[in-house]
């Protein structure tokens, strides 16, 4: 059986956190070039796509920081979520083999 199929209850969140957490990198290196409220289809994607966690930080950091630094706390949160995801499922024994078919 093919080990995406077998283990994607690891993959699939896992490929969305890591999906959206380069989606905010990118935001945030973006944000460097281009003006805040630029209408560029671009820069629309990349804050539609990043929007709701931006804003789920949001409640949790001072209103005072910068959407820069906030953006940034979002990444910080993401890496920690798959983190949480590895250790859980390894925790439960249900991380993929990474030592091949071959189990060696």
């Amino acid at each position: 059986m093919n080990p995406v199929i077998q283990y994607w209850y690891f993959h699939l969140p896992n490929f969305v956190l890591a999906a959206v957490m380069y989606t905010l990198i990118g935001r945030l290196l973006l944000s460097f070039f281009v003006p805040a409220g630029w209408q560029n289809y671009i820069w629309r994607a990349f804050v539609r796509i990043t929007e709701p966690v931006v804003g789920a930080v949001r409640l949790l950091t001072p209103a005072a920081l910068p959407t820069v630094v906030v953006i940034i706390f979002s990444v910080f949160w993401i890496m920690l979520l798959r983190l949480a995801l590895i250790a859980l499922l390894g925790s439960l024994g249900l991380l993929p083999d990474v030592s091949g078919p071959s189990g060696g």
